[in-house]
């Protein structure tokens, strides 16, 4: 594929919209007449290229019964075309030198491939037809649940990931925030060919789409080969609900597992994805438990060697959020450690610390930005992520800006709102439940 330099506007329809984002990151928006955006941010002085295909919908999207089908349906894309077979597909992306993958998160599903900028056309070829020409053969399916059913297996054996399930099972109860992405043996048993189709129609439409690109790119002949497609695809036949936001339920589930240690999960107030206070929280979690000088890791396991593992958690969403603190213990330091994790956070509601420490964790924060932007994947999520959310791309220099005002007294304000022990849940995977009541009694809960 020929790379120009200069960018023009591509109508591929009197509807179509062509729009310059960002003269200085070279970033552009087109969005086709059936309002899918195509989104691209061009990097010269590299050779790759990223593509991937962003659909707001994901495990939270599901009604009851079709528990896992965002899921299995991410699986099912690259199980065979009307054009290619399973093999056949994979053999493809081989034979231009690419990768590809897919994931399915609570609030939205991708699938991308990385080439060489050379084969970009080739890339989305193959792309294009995984996602608009997938067959869903009902033998296929068959065979796939068998791999879903290995991977239940594998989540339910690992005690981190359990416990976390659990967390959110009692925090975000009797919404689909507290089921898991996976699904249930009952619901991938019973899910057929027809259904996941259902489950495409309702969800994969124009307006939830976007497509990101990320790399040695030009934006109008990307849209040239990728619009013809993506303006086939017609709007919903089917309403869909609204995403309705979830309660945040306090209590404790304490359940029985013959393992070695306990794992225990505390969730408390977070932020949503839009929420203006996403960055002086994520600085809050960094500083109690984010990193290896964290408050937590340092007093746990550096000084008193109470726990191997012990770190805390931001999870975000459109509507709501959690931040919490995760740790895998023995059982006589199960009690102990639970009590230095509230120390640690009246501490932080309490008194007040150096500007050195804070500006330690601002850097860090800066740093893991900047550093995850060296990847042409990671400039890819970030313009489907912008566009989903926000509407609009943000500038590394709008975050960074947002970083640096946060002062000790957002700290410690943070950690009053969001340790709050009227609203605190927690979640124990363990060889016994005798703790259970002085661990409610702690967490007063």
């Amino acid at each position: 594929m020929k790379l120009s330099g200069q960018s023009r506007t591509i109508h591929l329809n009197p509807k179509t919209k062509s729009n310059f984002i960002d003269v200085g990151q070279q970033i552009h928006k087109t969005t086709l007449s059936n309002k899918i955006r195509i989104i691209s941010h061009k990097i010269p002085y590299i050779r790759s290229i990223t593509m991937g295909i962003w659909i707001d919908a994901g495990s939270r999207d599901e009604e009851p019964l079709e528990h896992g089908r965002a899921h299995f349906l991410e699986h099912m894309l690259f199980k065979g075309t009307h054009k290619k077979s399973a093999f056949e597909l994979a053999k493809a992306i081989d034979a231009i030198g690419g990768n590809s993958n897919a994931f399915t998160s609570v609030e939205a599903t991708c699938l991308f491939a990385q080439v060489m900028d050379e084969n970009f056309e080739k890339m989305a070829e193959i792309l294009i037809d995984v996602f608009l020409n997938s067959k869903f053969d009902p033998e296929e399916i068959e065979h796939e649940k068998q791999v879903i059913f290995q991977e239940i297996e594998m989540f339910e054996e690992n005690p981190e990931d359990f416990v976390m399930s659990l967390l959110d099972k009692k925090r975000w109860e009797n919404h689909a925030l507290g089921r898991n992405i996976l699904g249930s043996r009952s619901t991938i048993s019973s899910t057929n060919s027809k259904e996941l189709k259902l489950f495409c129609q309702k969800h994969y439409t124009p307006e939830k789409i976007t497509i990101a690109l990320a790399g040695n790119i030009n934006h109008d002949e990307a849209v040239g080969i990728l619009g013809k497609s993506f303006e086939k695809i017609k709007a919903a036949k089917y309403e869909t609900e609204k995403r309705q936001k979830p309660n945040a339920e306090k209590g404790l589930v304490f359940q029985k597992k013959p393992i070695e240690q306990y794992h225990l999960c505390i969730g408390a107030n977070g932020f949503s994805k839009k929420s203006r206070s996403r960055f002086k929280a994520s600085l809050f979690t960094t500083i109690l438990g984010g990193n290896m000088s964290s408050r937590l890791f340092q007093e746990i396991r550096e000084k008193r060697g109470l726990a191997y593992s012990i770190y805390t958690f931001f999870n975000q969403f459109s509507d709501t959020g959690m931040i919490g603190v995760y740790e895998a213990v023995s059982e006589e330091n199960l009690i102990p450690s639970l009590k230095l994790i509230l120390k640690e956070v009246k501490k932080l509601k309490n008194k007040k610390y150096s500007e050195g420490e804070l500006e330690s964790v601002r850097s860090f924060t800066k740093g893991n930005l900047l550093l995850s932007m060296e990847s042409t994947e990671n400039l890819m999520l970030k313009l489907a992520q912008n566009e989903s959310l926000y509407k609009r791309y943000i500038p590394f220099d709008e975050t960074i800006s947002e970083i640096e005002k946060i002062t000790w007294n957002d700290i410690r304000d943070m950690a009053d709102r969001v340790f709050d022990r009227s609203t605190l849940t927690a979640s124990v995977l363990g060889p016994d439940t005798s703790k259970k009541n002085e661990i409610a009694d702690i967490l007063k809960i």
